[in-house]
């Protein structure tokens, strides 16, 4: 299994857009089960003082972790860049993770890292970020990451990619994943 993971709570998000076309592209390349999972979709009740107890944890992370984190054998991150990096949400939904089978969630897994940024740097800082954390946590990360800057200017008033140039780069991005 594939779990697609859209890294911002941010509604209305260029982030959302490209991880639902990753989504998209992929369940038709691909006859592994493809499952999605936005970060606007936490549960209220991720972040509380005993989160890190087992037995406190969010009954609602917990069923998010058991269908879409622990089944999966890759992920694919589409990343905002925040402040230099990438979201904290993030790094909360990876810690919030790690509480229960932590093994099972993250070890001798793979996974495809995507950086989505206004600017023009595409959010490799925040790219290699997320990949130190998600080496640190046993998943092994595919050397090329795709970063995509200036993203606004690459979607439609629609909020369709239009860009022919990304809509490549994206599809060679899959294609490499998927053989990963």
């Amino acid at each position: 299994m594939i779990t697609i993971i859209s890294g911002t709570n941010r509604k209305g998000s260029a982030t959302e857009k490209f991880a639902k076309h990753f989504y998209k592209l992929i369940k038709s390349k691909t006859k592994q089960p493809v499952k999605y999972f936005s970060l606007q979709k936490l549960p209220d009740d991720i972040l509380h003082i005993g989160m890190y107890s087992g037995k406190k944890q969010s009954k609602a992370l917990r069923k998010i972790q058991e269908e879409m984190m622990i089944p999966a054998e890759k992920f694919i991150f589409i990343s905002p860049e925040y402040n230099g990096s990438f979201p904290g949400v993030l790094k909360l939904f990876l810690d919030a993770c790690s509480i229960h089978e932590y093994q099972s969630t993250f070890k001798g897994k793979k996974a495809g890292l995507v950086g989505i940024a206004s600017g023009r740097a595409g959010n490799l800082r925040g790219m290699d970020h997320l990949s130190t954390v998600l080496n640190h946590v046993g998943t092994e990360v595919m050397g090329a990451k795709l970063p995509i800057s200036q993203c606004e200017n690459l979607i439609d008033s629609k909020g369709i990619i239009s860009d022919k140039n990304i809509l490549e780069a994206i599809e060679s991005h899959v294609d490499a994943f998927l053989e990963y």
